[in-house]
Formats: C-alpha cells, structure tokens, sequence
C-alpha cells in the first residue's frame, strides 16, 4: 500500500509538470473482430516511447529500428521520442499515458527502483520470465543486473545498454605538467587536489545547474566509504543514514566540494566538461555519455588529450546506469511488442544500438571489436566489477527519494551543514 500510495503521489507530481498530454498511440491496424489469419495480413506497428533525440542516441535508436525493420519488415515502428529535460518531459508523457490507460508498446525507464517502484509496484508491468527463457538469456546477463530489473521471482524489462557512473576523466596535459599520478583512494584525490589547486588548476569541475550533478559525486563517495555492499545495504534500509560511515561520506563529500569550480551552479555538465577539455579544471566526475561528449563534440583523442579512471576509493566497482524496455499492460500487440524486446535483447541489437549511443553493451557476450579503447575497457571492468545502482539516475531509490535527495544534496552543496544533510536523508528514507 505504501509503495502505490507513493506511486499516486509521483503521478500528480508528474501531471502538474507537464504542459500537456501525448498524442493517442496508434492502436495498430489489426481489428479484434478479425480472425487470426486476417491478423497475419495486416501491417501492426509497435511504439518506441523515449527520450532519445539527441546526437549519439537518437542515432542508437535509428539504428536499432533499422535492424529490427530488416529482421521483420512486416512490423511497422513508431518512434515516439519526447525532446528535453533530460528524460522529464518524456516521464511526465509517460505518467499521462499510463495513468490514462493509453500505454505505448514499449518504453525506456531506468532499471532498479524507477521500474519497480513506480510501475511494476502500479501493476502496469507484464512479467518478461518466459521471453528470457525462449531467447537464452539468464546467462547472458549479470546476475545482478537482472536482479535490477526483477521484482522478487519475475522479470520485467530488458535492458539495452551500461552507462558507468563511478568514473573520472582528465586532462591528460594537466596531469602531465603537474606530475599528478591517477588517485586510487580518497585520500590520494585529496592530496592531488592540494597540488592541482596550489597551481591554480580546478581540481574537479562540476556543473550542478541541473539536480543531478552533484548527487552523482555524493553516490560515489558513499559507495568508496561504505563499499558496495554496504551502499546496497543503505538503499535496502539495513542502514541507517545517520551510520558513522554514512557521515563520513558526507564530510568527504563536503571536503570535494571545496575544490570545485566557484561556477558550479551557472554550468551544465556539457559546460564544465569543457573546463577540462580547455585545461581550465584537471577532472570530471560524469558518466560515461561525457566521453562522446569529448570525442564527439569537442574533437577530443581519448587516451591522447584525456584519460579516465574509476572514482577513487571504488576500484573492482561499477556504477551501473542502465535504459531498460518493457511489456505494458494492456497493450494490443503484445507479439509484436516481445518480437521487438528480442531483437534490443539481442547481440545484434545491442552491438547496433550501443557504439553510437557511447554505452556498452548490458549482454556480457557482445563483440567488444566493435567498441574503443574505452568501451573495451569497461566491457571488460562490468565483467568482473562489484556492480551498484545509481541514485542519481533512479536505479537505488524510488523517484520520490530521489528528488528529496536531490534537493538535500543542492542545500548541502552551498550550506556544506553535514549535520542538516544527514537529516534530510533520514527523514527522506521512508520514502525510498
């Protein structure tokens, strides 16, 4: 009860939001009147819902279509990509639609909490156990990353790719002019923050202009201090937030805050990436979508102008960010529906989709030929790594922690008050 009573509350947030409501899904051309023959003829059509309309990932998705297209020219796809906001405006479509009856066929959401807390705790999720079995794939997967998108025996989402959250790119030259060595743990970030600061460079540039930024940074240091099972056991409620080790994450969290740049609150994260690619900050703590935004936009050589590392005091762990697909209920085109689920499911698809998107692959058995030297790298890192979910992007938490978070981590960034945080999170746990 208390789960869909928090669901209802996310809802008529995300309606108060929204500006207006989506368009009605083509239903397919498929009548119920019809006999399963008749069916056959018909052209059905399934819908992409998304918020995938920039560079890199709409052109994942496009290509993933055009596969799909070829593997089954009879299906038509609907590309129903909602611009903005990072994903916000598309959810408040989505939360219009779904709660409206009106699923599209299919639809991106982040796996962990944001699936299983909002709509598989809504009973809008058909489970995907027998998909999974028909195609192969308990093997095919972490075990912990299916574990994210299962609510206790059943399956609900098929995930398409990994962002890795716990890494830190740099400028190379930086590094090298100041003899700075890669930091392994806290400690030795902070010793070369000092060194980088004493030379007038940046240390780390954020731009916290959006909610995210700097949650993403708070995540990290919880899982160095706490390790990854202990930051499991926290967003599972067997720790408290006011435990000693929670604490100290929040004074080591403050203590990086004091070697960032003073216009964190102006910037995006595109914006201070470009500090670093400028030599103006040495780092950036940003998910992997930073690497493209380096080589694709700003003409950066990865390993040659700027390297990466995981988030000290996280090494052998892996942040995971992972866009997941599933099967609604109550749509007409389940078949169709599962149809294109197997194909984002497959190595194809996933080999497709991930090296212009900038992810990897979320199948353990993609060809890693078709990567960089980066993606290799992590391929290989998310094989072996101690995973975790994120909070900032929806996977440890319900949406509703998430926000209350976001907020104390905002108040905390410009009060740096560990005792208030501290609260704020605890008071905030019963929702997560």
């Amino acid at each position: 009860m208390k789960k869909f009573y928090g669901l209802i509350v996310l809802l008529s947030l995300v309606l108060v939001i929204a500006a207006c409501g989506a368009d009605d899904a083509s239903k397919g051309d498929t009548d119920k009147g019809k006999d399963k023959a008749d069916k056959k003829d018909k052209t059905s059509a399934v819908e992409i819902f998304s918020w995938w309309t920039g560079a890199g990932e709409e052109d994942g998705l496009l290509a993933l279509i055009d596969l799909f297209n070829e593997l089954h020219p009879e299906i038509t796809v609907e590309n129903a990509a909602v611009a903005g906001g990072a994903g916000t405006n598309a959810k408040a479509v989505l939360a219009t639609r779904m709660q409206g009856n009106d699923p599209p066929s299919t639809f991106q959401v982040h796996g962990g909490e944001e699936l299983n807390k909002s709509w598989v705790a809504a009973d809008k999720m058909s489970p995907l156990n027998d998909l999974y079995e028909k195609n192969g794939w308990m093997d095919k997967f972490p075990e912990e990353l299916i574990e994210l998108v299962s609510d206790g025996d059943d399956i609900y989402s098929v995930p398409v790719n990994i962002h890795r959250g716990n890494v830190v790119f740099y400028n190379k030259a930086v590094f090298e002019e100041h003899g700075i060595e890669v930091p392994t743990t806290l400690e030795e970030f902070f010793a070369v923050a000092d060194k980088l600061q004493a030379a007038d460079v940046v240390p780390l540039a954020l731009g916290d202009k959006e909610s995210w930024e700097a949650t993403q940074i708070f995540e990290n240091v919880l899982a160095a201090e706490l390790g990854t099972d202990g930051y499991n056991d926290l967003f599972a409620g067997d720790i408290e937030f006011t435990d000693d080790k929670v604490v100290k994450a929040a004074e080591s969290f403050g203590k990086i805050l004091d070697y960032v740049n003073e216009d964190h609150s102006s910037r995006n994260w595109q914006d201070s990436a470009q500090l670093v690619a400028e030599g103006e900050a040495a780092m950036i703590n940003m998910g992997d979508w930073a690497k493209g935004y380096f080589v694709n936009d700003l003409n950066l050589v990865t390993n040659e102008d700027f390297g990466y590392f995981p988030f000290p005091g996280t090494v052998g762990d892996f942040a995971v960010i992972t866009d997941t697909f599933g099967l609604p209920k109550g749509i007409d085109n389940v078949e169709e529906t599962e149809q294109f689920l197997t194909v984002l499911g497959s190595v194809e698809g996933q080999d497709a989709f991930n090296p212009l998107k900038g992810s990897i692959p979320a199948r353990i058995d993609a060809d890693p030929s078709k990567y960089d030297d980066y993606g290799k790298d992590t391929i290989e890192d998310f094989k072996t790594a101690n995973l975790f979910p994120s909070l900032a992007h929806g996977s440890a938490a319900s949406e509703g922690f998430v926000t209350k978070a976001n907020q104390a981590v905002n108040i905390f960034v410009t009060q740096k008050d560990v005792e208030n945080f501290i609260n704020s999170l605890q008071n905030a746990a019963p929702d997560m």
